[in-house]
Formats: structure tokens, C-alpha cells, sequence
């Protein structure tokens, strides 16, 4: 039912490849994913956290700071999304930008680039590509706010007043617009229509992936089938298009050849969807007892068990879990699939993309920021 390659891989056979890695970073367990990107950090020349200062501290996004803390006290998503950004060390949301630099190090400077090109360069690293990182970091976290509008139509009270979920939302699109503008603008500044029209198809493949999340969502009740090859593409355009993209345009703006875009953008492509399996798999695989168990229906684990016993078994085990007040026991649904192999099939292809992506930088130099790629490989395969 599945590709036969899946089984066949193993964290094992990638953990054997990132122990030959001779790095500063692996004395620190690639497995520790903060370490490995914190250090990794250090190896561009500054924080990725750093990166959209700029855009964050000008008058006008102050200014719309000013209304956001307004929402201080309601239910808001928009509140969890700032606070993210800000605190949450986990998620990293700066990784994208810092996996661009990375790359753009690691694949060095192009041999016919001419000798200002060369000098204008910072820890190995053109101007244009700093650039291009911060413009990724941008239209990333543009999506994000973007993603924190609430749908008024099921909006309740226990939600909190309508009119602060209202004000919230008119928060989001005007956050999410001035980020995307200022990322645009940026663009355009990079004076390369290649890498115009590829961050331009990028953009248009994330505004894609959502939407057929979000029309999924509505069309689809809890047991109705969602194939597993249309989860991956949906999860490739919304959450991979935009780093993989902007890794090939990072080979782009220093001149590299089709072969070095080529493998750039597979890096980025399979990180990316390793990443999102990492977290998916998540509520699966971590021990937090104390917590309520909660996971989305359209989480990797979940496809592939709802492929793997079928549609008839799946309707069962929903009504197996559904309580007398017609509400859905997380923690029984949680056991089931877990007694299947809808996880491991999930951590099998987790560690395939892993492998894919260690595959695809093996034919850059050896250096500390291939290293660097290497480990951030590995440590989306730790749970």
C-alpha cells in the first residue's frame, strides 16, 4: 500500500550517516534539536532570530502593535501566534532563514564570481542571500498571522466577546499584509527575476496548500478517507514549497549551476516534510501523561492508519471512542491508533526524508555549515 523504500529505511541506517560527521556540532547531539540550531547559528555569522528586526521595530508595524495589545486578555489566536514568535524555542520559527544561509555557505561562492563579489561576502555569505533568508523569514511569518484569523461562523460565547475576535481578525490580515509587502519589496530589490519568479511560485503554492487544507477541513468529517499521496502533496505545498524554493534561489543569486539549484531544492524539500512529520508525530510518541491527548485528524499518523485498517474499521473505532455526551475521546482514539502501524509507518518516512535530504548536500564541499545541514537532518528524526 505503501512505497516498499519506506519499510525498508530505518533511524538507524541515518544515525550511522550522522556519526560520520565531523563537526563542532556533533559533540552536542544532533538529537538536541536547540543546541543544533543555536550552534548552527553561529556558523552564518549572527542569530537567524535577528533577522526581521528591521521590519519588526519600524513605525508602522509599532503602530499596529499599539491595536494587537488591545487583545491582551481575549482568546485570540493571533495572541498565541506573537507570543510563539517570541518564546518558543521548540518550533524555531527562524529555522527556514538560517537553513538558506546554511546552504548558501555550504555551496560557497561560485568559482567565475569576480573578485568584488568576493569581497562583498560575510562569513562566507553573499548580501543577496542574507537578503533572501530575511525575505523567507518574512513571507513565513506573514502566513502565520495570516493563519490566526478566526472563522466567526463557529464562534461561540465561551469563546470570548464577538467583537474582540472581529478586532483580532482585522489585526491579522493588516500584519500578515504589511509583512508580506515589506517581503515583496525585498524581492524586488534583489534585482533577479528568477529568484523573483521562484519566491513568486512559492508564495502561490503555500496560498494553494492552505486553502486545501482549510477546504478539506470542511468537506471532510472524521471519517471520511484522506489519501495518503494527497496529504503529502497538500504538506509539501504548505509547508515545504517555500523553503525548498528559497534554497534553489539561494544557488541562483551566487551563479551556481542547475545540478547545485537541483540539489538545494531537495534539501529544502525534505526537510521540510520531515519536519512536518516530526511534528505531527508528536502527541504520539511523547510521554506528557498529565496532558489531554489531542492531535489532528489530518495528522500523518492518522492518514496512514486510516489507509492501513480501512474505511470500516476506522468508522468503528470513532464510535468506540465517542462518549455518551456525543463527544470524542481523544485518549481511546489515540490508543488505537497506536496499536497499528500508522505511527511507525510515519517514522519510517520521516527518516526517509531525512535520508533523501542527507543525499542531496553529500555533493556540496565538506565544511562545518554541511555539518551543520547534516545534524539538522538527523534531529528531525529524534522524538
Amino acid at each position: 500500500m505503501f512505497p516498499a523504500t519506506w519499510s525498508r529505511l530505518s533511524c538507524k541506517a541515518l544515525s550511522s550517516r550522522g556519526l560520520r560527521t565531523q563537526s563542532v556540532l556533533a559533540s552536542s547531539g544532533p538529537s538536541d534539536w536547540g543546541k543544533v540550531v543555536s550552534d548552527a547559528e553561529k556558523i552564518v555569522g549572527y542569530p537567524t532570530s535577528f533577522m526581521s528586526l528591521r521590519c519588526l521595530l519600524s513605525d508602522e508595524l509599532s503602530n499596529v502593535a499599539m491595536y494587537v495589545r488591545k487583545l491582551i486578555g481575549t482568546r485570540h489566536p493571533l495572541l498565541n501566534t506573537a507570543r510563539g514568535y517570541v518564546y518558543d524555542s521548540r518550533s524555531n520559527l527562524q529555522t527556514r532563514g538560517l537553513i538558506v544561509l546554511l546552504l548558501s555557505k555550504a555551496a560557497g561562492p561560485n568559482h567565475a564570481a569576480s573578485d568584488l563579489l568576493l569581497q562583498d561576502m560575510v562569513s562566507g555569505i553573499y548580501p543577496s542571500q542574507r537578503n533572501l533568508a530575511e525575505i523567507t523569514e518574512l513571507i513565513h511569518t506573514a502566513f502565520l498571522v495570516h493563519r490566526g484569523v478566526v472563522d466567526l461562523k463557529e464562534w461561540t460565547d465561551s469563546d470570548g466577546p464577538l467583537k474582540d475576535m472581529e478586532f483580532g481578525n482585522k489585526m491579522a490580515v493588516l500584519s500578515g499584509d504589511f509583512l508580506l509587502a515589506n517581503a515583496c519589496t525585498g524581492l524586488a530589490q534583489l534585482n533577479n527575476t528568477k529568484v523573483v519568479e521562484l519566491i513568486s511560485s512559492a508564495i502561490g503554492d503555500v496560498v494553494q496548500g492552505i486553502y486545501s487544507e482549510n477546504n478539506s477541513n470542511e468537506e471532510d468529517g472524521p471519517a471520511d478517507c484522506v489519501d495518503v499521496a494527497a496529504w503529502e502533496e497538500r504538506a509539501f505545498l504548505s509547508h515545504g514549497a517555500l523553503l525548498a524554493k528559497s534554497c534553489q534561489a539561494a544557488m541562483e543569486l551566487a551563479k551556481h549551476d542547475k545540478r547545485s539549484q537541483r540539489l538545494a531544492f531537495k534539501y529544502g524539500k525534505h526537510i521540510s516534510l520531515g519536519h512536518k512529520l516530526n511534528s505531527d508525530l508528536q502527541p504520539f510518541v511523547k510521554g506528557d501523561a498529565g496532558e489531554p491527548a489531542s492531535f489532528s485528524f489530518s495528522a500523518a499518523p492518522v492518514v496512514f492508519h486510516r489507509q492501513l485498517v480501512g474505511q470500516e474499521r476506522w468508522r468503528q473505532q470513532l464510535q468506540q471512542a465517542t462518549t455518551l455526551r456525543n463527544q470524542l475521546d481523544y485518549s481511546k482514539l489515540l490508543v488505537s491508533v497506536k496499536s497499528e502501524k500508522g505511527v511507525s509507518s510515519a517514522v519510517d518516512l520521516c527518516c526517509y526524508h531525512g535520508n533523501r535530504a542527507l543525499e542531496a548536500i553529500q555533493a556540496f564541499p565538506s565544511s562545518e555549515a554541511r555539518s551543520a545541514l547534516e545534524n539538522i537532518a538527523f534531529a528531525i528524526t529524534k522524538f
